[in-house]
């Protein structure tokens, strides 16, 4: 008995269905990710970057082993040259009584760290993800990653407490 061919409109849904649930799974740890990389607006950016890209070439990615992985650097490569400000909270300038979300010398802080560092120590701080899951994220070691983050949780001590330790 032969098999029926499938159709193209039967592949496009089929590709359609696996791209809807892939990006219903990754996208929340891909954006964290690249707003802990690059701050709120550029890590929004990248990740509509990277995911515009899978979708234009999911039959291809459909079959890769670490699909976020090579997102993440796809995002990567068409973000980092650009020069817009790194930004992680809008400033509500309207209300100057309010307590801070968080230590008000935190954004600076972490914007004085290497992206390498403050991705490791936002993800793995602000967002509990294991060494391991930003290592494979970021197609780094393991050993690389927590290298990154304890050099950035010294540096960040270190503006936080003022320069002293």
């Amino acid at each position: 008995m032969s098999r029926p061919d499938v159709s193209e409109a039967d592949t496009e849904g089929r590709q359609l269905v696996e791209f809807t649930a892939f990006v219903a799974e990754h996208e929340p740890r891909l954006r964290r990710a690249f707003v802990a990389t690059y701050g709120g607006y550029r890590g929004r950016e990248a990740t509509a970057e990277a995911l515009a890209y899978a979708w234009e070439h999911w039959s291809r990615l459909s079959g890769m082993r670490n699909v976020p992985g090579y997102l993440y650097r796809v995002g990567q490569s068409r973000t980092k040259d650009r020069r817009e400000p790194l930004a992680f909270a809008p400033e509500d300038k309207s209300d100057p009584i309010s307590d801070p979300i968080f230590e008000p010398g935190l954004e600076p802080a972490l914007k004085a760290l290497s992206d390498r560092q403050r991705t490791a120590v936002v993800l793995v701080h602000g967002f509990g993800w294991t060494l391991r899951e930003v290592a494979e994220l970021t197609g780094t070691k393991v050993t690389t990653v927590q290298n990154h983050l304890e050099r950035g949780l010294v540096k960040l001590r270190h503006a936080l407490e003022g320069g002293t330790q």
